[in-house]
């Protein structure tokens, strides 16, 4: 079976297909399902950003985004009236969160609480782990889709200890703040080498970029935490919180700071990428594999990958010649069970 989606809207196009024990389980019904641009990480007044959330969530609705999570310290933002204002077309969607703060050790261990509708309050135990499991815990009881925030901020969390964690799916490997260390550096790894790690390990976790915004004041400053700098493409069936938060949480989505992609192709033999190019720039594409060994690489705007049975996962990887990147979601090849 060959599963093939194409796209004619402005927004990127991407067909995602997870692999899993027994073979491939395709997205079924796909011309009812549509393509949502969003940011799962925001600021604002109400914590430590420094504007209120309609200056927040309009930014977003203004440049080309379809929904906005707003997920300040230990507060819940009643979106409501927010969506009354700015939702009225119905192609724009604000969703209510929480960054749970929490630390062990000066270590800060951040979750955001995507869809919470009441604040999930730190836990403060014992041990990165524990402290970290039972924050994700409170926020699945309540409702919520945990996403482990920025590993290596103040170089909090090593791919060991996100490896014990369970129920949860979601891990920024791109975080727009300015001092969170994605890249890694001094012999400790990227945000991106922890990913692979903890794939190869068998963990099923899925890549996010978003923005981690505070400063909308501030646009231009790179020292500022502005918005625009990473974002997720969501495949659902409807612009609803339940429709968004599940997908994100099964990883029907792909993370770019700028990269669109036209084409994504998934069957027994094969995965094929087709990028929606801009005119003054050029690509490469990488397929990745377990311990985040390159697999296949190409400068084309096309790509295909053949399995061969012992790659563990493939992902993609897209580079841009001006910066921009966009990473896939694990596809586990040969019937690898991918759950641990």
């Amino acid at each position: 079976m060959r599963i093939n989606c194409f796209l004619s809207r402005s927004v990127s196009f991407f067909c995602f297909i997870l692999m899993a024990a027994s073979g491939i389980a395709a997205q079924q019904d796909a011309p009812s399902f549509r393509w949502y641009k969003g940011n799962t990480h925001t600021h604002t007044l109400n914590s430590d950003g420094d504007s209120i959330p309609l200056e927040a969530a309009k930014w977003y609705r203004e440049n080309g985004y379809n929904f906005v999570f707003i997920t300040d310290h230990e507060y819940i933002t009643n979106v409501g009236p927010l969506n009354h204002i700015l939702g009225k077309s119905g192609s724009f969607l604000v969703i209510s969160g929480q960054e749970i703060t929490d630390s062990y050790d000066r270590k800060p261990l951040h979750l955001n609480g995507l869809g919470l509708e009441k604040a999930v309050m730190p836990n403060r135990l014992q041990g990165s782990v524990a402290t970290l499991q039972k924050n994700i815990d409170d926020i699945r009881v309540a409702g919520g889709v945990p996403q482990l925030n920025h590993p290596n901020f103040g170089w909090a969390l090593t791919a060991a200890e996100i490896k014990q964690l369970k129920n949860v799916n979601l891990m920024e490997i791109h975080n727009g703040h300015p001092l969170v260390n994605n890249l890694g550096g001094g012999g400790s790894p990227s945000a991106e080498q922890i990913w692979d790690e903890l794939l190869t390990g068998g963990m099923k976790i899925y890549a996010i970029a978003d923005d981690d915004s505070h400063h909308f004041k501030r646009i231009g400053d790179k020292t500022a935490a502005t918005p625009g700098h990473g974002w997720v493409m969501v495949r659902a069936a409807e612009l609803t919180p339940a429709a968004i938060m599940s997908a994100l949480d099964k990883g029907d989505f792909y993370a770019s700071t700028g990269v669109e992609l036209e084409e994504y192709t998934a069957n027994a033999d094969s995965v094929s990428i087709k990028i929606k190019a801009e005119r003054w720039s050029k690509y490469r594409i990488q397929f990745i594999g377990k311990n985040g060994r390159i697999l296949s690489e190409t400068s084309d705007s096309i790509a295909v990958y053949k399995f061969k049975g012992d790659e563990g996962y493939v992902r993609a990887k897209i580079f841009e010649s001006n910066g921009k990147l966009a990473w896939t979601q694990p596809v586990f090849s040969g019937g690898q069970k991918h759950d641990r």
